[in-house]
């Protein structure tokens, strides 16, 4: 697990709040949160999980080409996510479902993009400045950390007031972690005390490669060779996602330099759809993790607090109202028209794209008249 004595651990696995040193100083920031908060992290996790389900049965079914399980990372992804502020920008990887339906992406642009309908998915200004997905590993680690340093060149961040100042946060995986997108991003940051946290989703798993072949050290300390601080905290524990985020986004956007942050959780599901994940994993790792889930832990911490059957109950209706709504409207979904391979290569009229264009419409209606007269 790379598991160390520094790891932020707020709920335990009984659902008990943890008061040692480690934890501390981190817990007024969630004693003060409110009751419907907390209610609406466990909202999160529960939609995202049967969101999740739904999009792998329609892609087993034909409907999507690819499909990229979040199982059993919830909790990492609605804590971080819940803890930036609206002015922040948001660079995903591929797999940051629950992030981009707290920040306003509809969920059927997302299943759009892995259906193969869409170049893009969503405009990220009019999406609370959550980006597009990114497939290449680490690409978006680089984005990030290129809009980070305008934020610092604009003076943008820094300026002491909370309202108004930015952050960027960059979601990745382990296994990205031995791209060299991401060591450059590290330099650049560090050289130009970008206002970023590197959020790092340590799942265990390069698709096939575990986390110990890729490093032999924990991930959270790789960082500090660039003079970035790293914390590492259970990423399987929503208050910890929280609490930690939302104290490192506060530093980085007071004009503190980037920071980050490896959340120790596990892909329970495959790598994508097309990965099968039992030729090299074992089960009993696998059912160990299963044993942590994000979701039953903290549903134990809320039974403590006195939520009721009622409640969690409400809660398992929406989210399969939700998964039927999607279903629906997947299957809705048109074939694109020839139009959109051409017209957003550029922001403006193109005369290349404009020839490339008609040259296609003439070869589509030479084949239709040959085939005319054929018949």
């Amino acid at each position: 697990m790379a598991e160390t004595a520094q790891m932020v651990q707020l709920l335990s696995t009984d659902g008990t709040i943890r008061t040692d040193d480690v934890s501390a100083e981190y817990l007024p920031i969630i004693e003060a949160l409110p009751d419907d908060t907390l209610r609406q992290f466990y909202r999160d996790m529960v939609v995202t999980r049967r969101f999740d389900l739904e999009a792998t049965n329609l892609q087993r079914q034909g409907q999507l080409a690819l499909w990229p399980p979040s199982h059993g990372q919830e909790a990492a992804q609605v804590g971080s996510a819940r803890a930036a502020r609206r002015q922040d920008h948001i660079f995903p990887s591929y797999r940051e479902h629950a992030v981009g339906m707290i920040r306003g992406v509809d969920v059927v642009d997302i299943v759009r993009l892995m259906r193969g309908v869409t170049n893009g998915g969503w405009d990220p200004a009019e999406r609370n400045n959550f980006h597009l997905y990114t497939l290449v590993l680490g690409s978006q680690v680089l984005h990030a950390t290129g809009y980070a340093m305008g934020i610092a060149l604009d003076g943008d961040s820094g300026t002491g007031d909370p309202q108004t100042d930015q952050a960027v946060m960059t979601y990745f995986g382990d296994g990205a972690t031995s791209q060299g997108d991401v060591s450059e991003a590290l330099v650049f940051a560090a050289s130009f005390n970008t206002p970023e946290v590197f959020f790092l989703q340590n799942n265990h798993w390069a698709i096939s490669v575990p986390v110990k072949v890729q490093s032999p050290i924990p991930l959270y300390i790789r960082p500090s060779g660039f003079g970035i601080p790293g914390i590492q905290i259970d990423g399987n524990d929503v208050l910890a996602s929280y609490a930690v985020t939302r104290k490192n986004l506060d530093e980085a956007r007071a004009g503190a330099g980037p920071r980050m942050i490896e959340a120790l959780t596990y892909r329970i599901g495959a790598h994508t759809t097309s990965d099968d994940p039992t030729k090299y994993r074992m089960d009993a790792e696998t059912a160990s993790w299963v044993a942590k889930d994000p979701i039953e832990r903290y549903v134990r911490f809320l039974r403590s607090r006195g939520e009721t059957d009622a409640y969690f109950a409400s809660v398992a209706v929406e989210a399969e109202d939700f998964a039927a709504d999607l279903r629906r409207r997947t299957l809705e979904l048109g074939k694109p028209t020839v139009d959109l391979i051409f017209d957003n290569v550029y922001s403006e009229p193109h005369p290349v794209m404009d020839e490339q264009k008609r040259w296609l419409a003439d070869y589509e209606s030479s084949l239709a008249t040959e085939l005319g007269a054929q018949a």
